[in-house]
């Protein structure tokens, strides 16, 4: 039923917005161009930044400097309870997303969706958010220079996230 009216939705807004714009007789076609415009101008400026954050991601895995980092961390991850897999979740998520699902997708793979560190990764994914990557794109989209408390914010919330998701996964 909801998977029915979700596709009838978008339809019927294009509907509407046609029909609004021939009632009161108001131009539709121009300010629709005018949109579309001001829509390709936001993502030329957002592009660079975006293209420069994927490589730069992909040359840190591609390196080996992701083995070294989960390395490095892993004495300390397993007195916090969490397990070496899930690192590179955690470091990918402050960047990209899409690159934290590819490390969670693997641990998938290797230990499985309901094993510790992929219900600890799940967790974590759902509960942080992709600091660097709002930062970057969202201010440079409208030119904010200084970002004053911003980043000190988003990552005490990214680490509180993961902190009460280890605590809950530990504990439940």
């Amino acid at each position: 039923m909801i998977s029915m009216i979700a596709s009838f939705i978008l339809p019927f807004i294009i509907f509407f917005i046609i029909l609004y714009g021939a009632i009161t007789r108001q131009e539709m076609y121009e300010p629709f161009l005018s949109g579309v415009k001001d829509g390709f101008r936001i993502v030329l400026d957002i592009a660079p930044t975006l293209i420069a954050l994927f490589f730069a991601i992909q040359i840190f895995r591609s390196s080996g400097a992701m083995d070294l980092f989960v390395r490095f961390l892993s004495p300390a991850a397993s007195i916090l309870h969490i397990p070496k897999e899930v690192l590179p979740v955690i470091f990918a998520k402050l960047f990209s997303s899409s690159a934290a699902t590819g490390f969670l997708l693997d641990i998938f793979k290797t230990s499985g969706p309901d094993s510790t560190p992929g219900f600890l990764a799940s967790v974590i994914l759902s509960s942080t958010e992709t600091c660097f990557y709002i930062l970057s794109v969202y201010y440079s989209s409208i030119h904010i220079k200084k970002t004053r408390y911003t980043l000190k914010g988003a990552l005490f919330a990214t680490f509180v996230g993961i902190g009460v998701s280890v605590f809950l996964c530990c504990y439940f």
